[in-house]
């Protein structure tokens, strides 16, 4: 046996190694692990797309061996051979009717779980949800629980079979809030909330991550998210009221500076700290109604006591405003510059 085949056979093995030790690590993926029922369902979807795909590769690559295998270089080779052959109804058939197929059966299985996994579409479950607020910051995780006034920070505790809404937003850069075996992920932004629906179906201990590049330090925005019974949910929720700090204003200020930190427990929360978060990015609409108005007003009173002292002959109308110059033009420019500073703001 010469070099030359050595090698081939010695790289043929290699690369049925390698394979087999890639095939036997998708049994450690934590996606295709999942513990609760949004999980369920995306694992299902991604196996489902995969046999798809099998559909068309195995018979693809089965099909080029053989081909490769028939029609080789041989001595008294009876292959068939055809140098002017350029159609066959029966071969076109084949390989533009079953992608066809395979494409229609994956539209309408996407547009199921499209519906089926809406993050906003709330879990069917006898247990009344769970309300978590998720502001993602430079580079930590802040949870708030606002029913329960608790707050913390790099670390979840949940409690098991109770869907969890959570309310996301971004107090810096747009990152992803994920928890593989929970669920999907989901962008927090910005001057925006969004909802996502997550439920763990046994306790355990899951990891969270943030699956968005934000810089410096972003590879540290991991967080454990624990699943425990609902008495030790309830347990752990008073030790945090009792042991934990107070989250103030000002704590928040400086929490939200960029750097890392350790996990913390806050046994109380500011009212509406998620909403001030999350406006802070975008004045509402009723905040520069309210500005126009104030700007209308003071031009109307302006007007007032400019025409006091002034007073139009009986039957006859009064005179015309200025056109450049007068009062009515100053009112005009403050409420437009007002309204301009509104916007800027």
């Amino acid at each position: 046996m010469n070099i030359a085949k050595i090698m081939q056979r010695l790289t043929a093995f290699g690369m049925l190694a390698g394979i087999s030790v890639l095939a036997s690590g998708c049994e450690s993926m934590i996606v295709f692990d999942p513990k609760g029922p949004i999980g369920a369902q995306q694992r299902d979807l991604i196996y489902f797309t995969m046999l798809l795909c099998l559909i068309v590769l195995v018979p693809v690559l089965l099909l080029t061996a053989w081909i490769v295998w028939r029609y080789r270089d041989k001595k008294d080779n009876k292959a068939s051979y055809q140098p002017k052959w350029a159609h066959s109804t029966k071969l076109e058939l084949i390989w533009w009717g079953i992608p066809i197929v395979i494409i229609l059966i994956l539209a309408g299985a996407t547009a199921r779980y499209t519906y089926a996994l809406d993050p906003a579409k709330p879990i069917e479950s006898k247990v009344k949800p769970i309300t978590i607020q998720v502001t993602s910051l430079d580079w930590k995780w802040l949870f708030q629980y606002p029913e329960l006034g608790i707050a913390t920070v790099n670390y979840l505790v949940i409690p098991e079979d109770t869907p969890i809404r959570f309310e996301l937003t971004s107090d810096g850069p747009m990152n992803s809030f994920w928890v593989p075996q929970l669920g999907g992920m989901i962008y927090t932004m910005s001057g925006m909330a969004t909802t996502l629906y997550l439920q763990a179906d046994e306790p355990g201990n899951y990891m969270g991550t943030g699956a968005n590049f934000t810089g410096r330090d972003f590879g540290k925005m991991g967080f454990n998210t624990k699943a425990v019974t609902q008495a030790d949910f309830d347990q752990w929720v008073k030790q945090a009221k009792a042991s934990g700090k107070a989250l103030t204003e000002e704590g928040y200020q400086k929490l939200a500076e960029p750097g890392t930190t350790v996990q913390l427990t806050y046994n109380s929360i500011p009212d509406g700290l998620f909403g001030r978060i999350v406006h802070d990015y975008s004045m509402s609409r009723g905040a520069v109604a309210g500005i126009r108005q104030r700007a209308q007003t003071l031009s109307e009173q302006h007007a007032k006591e400019a025409g006091e002292g002034q007073s139009a002959p009986a039957n006859q109308p009064p005179k015309e405003a200025p056109s450049n110059g007068g009062h009515s033009g100053h009112s005009m420019n403050m409420n437009m510059n007002m309204q301009s500073g509104a916007m800027n703001h």
